[in-house]
């Protein structure tokens, strides 16, 4: 079962945080080449619709997470408490501020993408660390 749910995290993590981590990354650059175009404007909303969508899908990677590191009863391991934390900052993120300042720049409403680019490094940047901690998992006793 552990093999399984192991599996589902990676998986989830992949299709769903992969996604918004690009198309994030891609909107500030977008949103800053914008003339408002009908071209351009498409663009930005298939980037923010993309980052909306799998975000949602992206509730599943701590669901399965936190069910895997039940069945291998490493619930209160440092790195997996500082990964859950690390997880729940960029998920606040994304929800309070990201989503929100690409809403803003569609409607054209003042939100430099500069700052929306700044945060969606540390977005980034965040997601980098927890996907190092659940590689080295400092301090396990799980053998890896």
């Amino acid at each position: 079962m552990t093999k399984l749910l192991l599996s589902l995290h990676v998986l989830a993590a992949i299709i769903a945080i992969g996604p918004v981590t690009v198309a994030a990354s891609m909107f500030p650059a977008a949103a800053r080449r914008s003339t408002g175009t009908d071209r351009d404007r498409t663009t930005l909303r298939l980037l923010h619709r993309i980052c909306r969508v799998y975000a949602l899908f992206g509730v599943a990677v701590p669901v399965f997470g936190l069910a895997t590191a039940s069945s291998l009863g490493v619930l209160t391991d440092a790195w997996l408490l500082v990964s859950i934390a690390l997880t729940l900052i960029a998920a606040v993120l994304l929800g309070v501020v990201i989503l929100p300042g690409q809403s803003k720049v569609l409607a054209d409403e003042p939100f430099p993408p500069a700052r929306l680019g700044m945060l969606t490094g540390i977005f980034n940047l965040l997601w980098a660390v927890v996907v190092i901690l659940m590689i080295v998992r400092p301090g396990s006793t799980t053998g890896a």
